[in-house]
């Protein structure tokens, strides 16, 4: 397949991404705007951090007027969970991949396009997939914060509540399809939602920020499914 039809394969995947983006982004734009931030400021974030939680985040440490050092060890704890990510979608990449398309892709991964890439049908994943899927999510997190920094003022506070459950939905549904058809997988999916509930319940545990209990969980859980299930290499190179 040539790389444009896989740009154009990568950009229609990535069209329920930017849905998705479109209204949690406009979810951030209203908040930035009630921030005190310009509507040019809020798209500036936007584009360069393309992060849902660490955006945030920031809001609140801009409100308190708190230190450059308190923004970089917010952003660095809460978006930490990226690196493993890249980590591990850098092991689908072809091993002759030019430097700089990692450097480019690793500007885009999210949750979402992490997720789609590296359900991938094929082994390794190609960078004009990626690209499309970037430049298909890309303009939805940017247009959508800019729209709602714009007319945030005018919604009433029912369809911002309806509109900050967006991006669970966009989670659900990246998870369920590969868990029909892998048991483990399902299992997997399943404690991870039980050891989020405790570290969000018990006393000492909760009092670890979300950033951290994010890579935490990660490194436990997908620690434990490598020791326990891991996936021969005969096996990666059949799928």
């Amino acid at each position: 397949m040539s790389n444009f039809n896989l740009f154009k394969k990568g950009f229609k995947n990535g069209i329920p991404i930017f849905l998705g983006y479109l209204a949690v982004s406009f979810t951030f734009g209203i908040a930035a705007k009630e921030g005190g931030l310009t509507t040019w400021q809020a798209v500036l974030i936007s584009a360069t951090n393309l992060t849902s939680a660490g955006q945030f985040a920031a809001l609140t440490v801009i409100a308190s007027a708190s230190s450059y050092i308190e923004m970089a060890l917010t952003q660095l704890v809460i978006n930490l969970r990226y690196c493993l990510m890249s980590s591990s979608l850098s092991q689908r990449f072809d091993t002759k991949m030019k430097p700089y398309h990692r450097f480019l892709i690793a500007y885009g991964v999210t949750d979402e396009i992490f997720g789609v890439s590296s359900a991938y049908e094929k082994e390794n994943v190609p960078p004009a997939y990626c690209y499309g899927l970037i430049a298909a999510a890309f303009p939805g997190w940017v247009l959508g914060t800019a729209l709602g920094a714009v007319s945030g003022d005018i919604l009433p506070a029912s369809i911002l509540s309806a509109l900050g459950v967006a991006l669970y939905g966009m989670f659900i549904a990246i998870i369920v399809p590969p868990t029909k058809k892998d048991k483990v997988l399902l299992g997997i999916v399943v404690i991870s939602m039980l050891l989020s509930l405790g570290f969000a319940v018990t006393p000492i545990l909760k009092e670890i920020s979300s950033g951290f209990r994010v890579i935490i969980l990660t490194l436990i859980i997908a620690g434990a499914a490598a020791y326990f299930f891991p996936i021969k290499e005969e096996e990666a190179h059949d799928e």
